[in-house]
């Protein structure tokens, strides 16, 4: 096993999920079910598919293109959502309503 790989992923996944709004809607489903080791299994089960999602789409795509072809459509995206967000925040732009 590839400990180091697993280790960043995990400090990587973890400071990623602290705080965002899915952790929110646990907490608050968590706090008003009455059953939260049903919402623990419930958003465990829910992250560990989204993962795999992940993992066998990068995959897939990994095969199908050149590194260096993720890379730059990948940090094309994230100047993209930059861009938007720099629009947005000076009025440019209406606000977005999904996030």
């Amino acid at each position: 096993m590839d400990v180091a790989l697993v280790s960043s992923t995990f400090l990587t996944i973890l400071l990623a999920e602290l705080g965002d709004k899915t952790q929110l809607a646990t907490m608050a489903l968590g706090s008003s079910s009455g059953r939260p080791l049903m919402v623990f299994l419930g958003s465990t089960t829910a992250l560990l598919l989204a993962s795999l999602l992940g993992v066998m789409v990068g995959e897939s795509l990994a095969s199908m293109a050149p590194p260096a072809w993720l890379h730059l459509a990948a940090g094309v995206g994230f100047l993209a959502q930059g861009v938007r967000l720099l629009l947005e925040a000076r009025g440019d732009l209406p606000a977005s309503t999904s996030s």
